[in-house]
């Protein structure tokens, strides 16, 4: 629920609609363009700062508030004068932009919720004697976990319904609400949840007796998502956070005990590595897992004695990654040691894990990148990516068999659906394409036969045939060649006069997936093109295409995007200064790099929880994710080069006076990933020395993080907005 504005900061907004503010944070901007009004203009505070012997000047370091940390976890305590300002923001974006689209706005919205099966449901996933699933109610904004007993005789699962978690009703009263995880012990009588009531990502962990549905009578706050159940099923490990949003320790707790016993197992130590906890496949084993941008650190314990000391897999190697799945007597290890660059998977004794023991198991083979390994009792299913396309290859754990599973499409996406069973001969997957809805299906890995559980419904109708994907290449400025992914209504033109919308991320090795999503259609369905942008820094053409966009190759990730605007020109998808773009994240970082290098080629930009104050973030030791990402980014803070590198591309130290296009830049209070007072700052920079460009709207949620609103629904809202400026930008709206 979004703060109450005061009579103050109500008057204030209108102020910055009208005539010159009197109180003396704000002035006029001169010449705002395409009409807009007057917007709120944030008072310039010299905040002087050195580094390698340069000295620069930031006048908006005064939004950042001193207690940001306190914010986050209660935004209630954002200082009054950043308060103001944020809510005279909101005011201007409304009369701007909201309040005219207001009607596109509300059309958007409908079609997005129509397209959403309101009592949507996952298929059920056994575990032993019963069978679990996430569903939601009609007009329902929050998850329901349920479960229902199996049938002993069809092995389906035909008992009565159990609710474990009703989240409509214990989101009820919340301003903010989302489940964040959930995991059954052993026994399967009692369910440890994690709930984030604030959008920061500091969560709470309860535990509930299945039988009852009553929580057990304490709470363990400042939580990180994800908990390991020991084989005894009264003992389990979790994650607490630092009062900068890291995980800090692990700790091992037995159900119905006081929190305050619980048993330090492990502290990070080490501000650089972000860690974490996961279970092998088997449920022998409690990996922890400490990892830098490209080297791995792991150490384990036995589930079957929990109170064991954790051990170290082997000797920490700098550029080395791993991570070990444990079967039978041995682990396999997805490593890239010895100059796998695509990754191999190596075999080890569970008694002897050190590198000198490990021997290749399955090849390195270039060009064939291996980014996940799933094991199951008799079979290892490999996820792959070759030539920016997904695979799975299925390999038999006694003969050595292997097989792919073929898919028909030009362009589609597969995620593997991990169940709760370990000795199974059923893996279940999802596949989908920009134009065919999610298909969850059952594949027997021995007789090879598919069975199809579901079906995405689209309640207000979707055929498949209206819709055209394309997969084409765009010629980076070094020969780099560049998967784009298109999706278009098969009535929209392609003789370059239609309007398209361009994304991208290409940051931290992640893939931008080939997949289907309903938030799309209502664009494509008014004559946009969407393309997905598949540029350095993500994986989609194996590793080597994420290291090609990271540290100071950066610029390729930044320059890719502009050809891929470039090359749907050229190749006549979409027309000249009629493309706008969208990032989030560490694609607000794209986004605004691409914004401030070409401007002219674009129509409009949409940067959500953007990551666009890099030097000053990465210089910043004490924010949440800086000190793991030096190896991503560089460190400014130690090196010159890669301080004048990373100021080279900084969005909001590159601001300048520029024919810029208009920006919707989204953001949240709660937000620890991407502070608020980043995408504030970027703001109010473009507004004070390009007065004469934009208009550049701030829309900040006041009770959110970095996922956005909790509410299903809400989130649509959101997803509206954003539309609608696209649709703005490119005279649609």
């Amino acid at each position: 629920m979004q703060q109450a504005i005061d009579r103050r900061a109500i008057l204030l907004a209108g102020a910055a609609m009208t005539a010159s503010t009197a109180l003396p944070a704000f002035a006029q901007s001169s010449s705002p363009r395409r009409g807009a009004p007057q917007g709120p203009v944030a008072r310039k505070v010299a905040h002087e700062i050195t580094q390698h012997g340069q000295k620069r000047v930031d006048n908006y370091h005064w939004l950042r508030d001193p207690n940001w940390q306190a914010v986050i976890d209660e935004p209630t305590k954002l200082s009054e004068e950043i308060r103001v300002h944020i809510e005279a923001e909101n005011a201007y974006t409304k009369s701007v932009l909201l309040d005219p689209t207001a009607k596109l706005r509300a059309d958007l919205f409908e079609e997005l919720k129509g397209k959403i099966k309101q009592d949507d449901s996952s298929v059920p996933a056994r575990d032993g004697d019963w069978a679990y699933a996430i569903r939601f109610r009609a007009g329902g904004q929050y998850p329901i976990v349920y479960r229902r007993s199996i049938d002993a005789v069809t092995g389906q699962p035909t008992g009565p319904e159990q609710i474990l978690i009703d989240g409509d009703k214990e989101s009820k009263g919340e301003k903010f609400w989302r489940l964040q995880d959930w995991a059954q012990n052993p026994a399967q009588d009692i369910l440890a949840y994690f709930v984030d009531y604030e959008g920061g990502n500091k969560v709470t962990l309860r535990f509930r007796a299945m039988a009852t549905g009553s929580d057990l009578p304490y709470k363990i706050e400042g939580a990180s998502a994800g908990l390991v159940w020991a084989k005894d099923g009264r003992t389990c490990f979790y994650c607490l956070l630092d009062d900068n949003f890291r995980v800090a320790r692990v700790m091992r707790h037995i159900v119905g005990e006081d929190p305050k016993t619980d048993v330090l197992v492990f502290e990070e130590k080490d501000p650089s590595f972000q860690s974490g906890i996961v279970k092998s496949s088997s449920g022998d084993y409690m990996i922890i897992y400490r990892s830098q941008s490209e080297s791995t650190d792991i150490l384990t314990v036995p589930l079957a004695k929990p109170t064991s000391k954790p051990k170290r897999f082997t000797a920490f190697r700098q550029g080395v990654e791993y991570f070990p799945d444990h079967h039978g007597g041995h682990f396999y290890i997805r490593t890239n040691a010895g100059g796998a660059i695509d990754f191999k998977i190596a075999r080890t004794p569970v008694n002897k894990t050190a590198a000198a023991n490990w021997t290749d198991f399955i090849p390195h083979e270039a060009g064939r990148f291996i980014e996940n390994v799933n094991l199951y009792a008799g079979h290892m299913v490999l996820e792959e990516t070759v030539d920016a396309l997904p695979r799975l290859t299925v390999r038999d754990m006694t003969s050595g068999d292997t097989h792919q599973i073929a898919f028909p499409e030009e362009a589609y996406d597969l995620s593997v659906l991990r169940g709760f069973e370990w000795n199974t001969k059923i893996l279940r997957f999802t596949y989908n394409s920009p134009s065919t809805p999610t298909e969850t299906w059952d594949y027997d890995l021995v007789s090879r036969e598919r069975s199809l559980r579901k079906t995405q419904e689209i309640p207000s109708g979707h055929n498949k045939a209206d819709y055209v994907v394309r997969r084409t290449i765009a010629v980076a400025t070094d020969g780099a060649r560049i998967p784009l992914t298109i999706l278009y209504h098969k009535n929209t033109p392609i003789d370059g006069t239609a309007p398209a919308l361009l994304y991208g991320y290409g940051s931290y090795g992640i893939s931008m997936p080939a997949s289907f999503s309903t938030a799309r259609l209502p664009l494509v369905d008014r004559g946009m093109v969407y393309c997905i942008a598949h540029i350095r820094g993500g994986q989609e053409r194996g590793y080597q295409w994420y290291l090609d966009g990271k540290l100071m190759k950066k610029q390729n990730t930044f320059s890719d995007f502009a050809r891929a605007a470039e090359a749907l020109v050229e190749q006549k998808f979409a027309a000249p200064k009629k493309i706008v773009i969208e990032g989030r994240s560490a694609g607000g970082l794209l986004v605004g790099a691409v914004m401030n290098q070409r401007p002219e080629l674009f129509a409009g930009v949409i940067g959500g929880v953007a990551f666009v104050d890099v030097i000053n973030t990465i210089s910043d030791g004490e924010l949440p994710l800086t000190p793991p990402e030096w190896t991503e980014w560089g460190n400014p803070i130690t090196s010159k080069e890669a301080f004048d590198y990373m100021m080279a591309y900084s969005p909001y130290d590159q601001v300048g006076t520029k024919p810029y296009p208009p920006l919707f830049a989204q953001t949240a209070l709660s937000d620890s990933q991407v502070t608020y007072w980043e995408p504030t700052k970027w703001v109010a920079k473009l507004r004070e020395l390009s007065p004469d460009a934009g208009p550049f709207l701030l829309d900040v949620n006041m009770s959110a993080g970095h996922g956005g609103a909790s509410g299903r629904f809400d989130r649509l809202k959101e997803v509206a907005d954003s539309h609608a400026f696209a649709l703005w930008c490119v005279g649609k709206a």
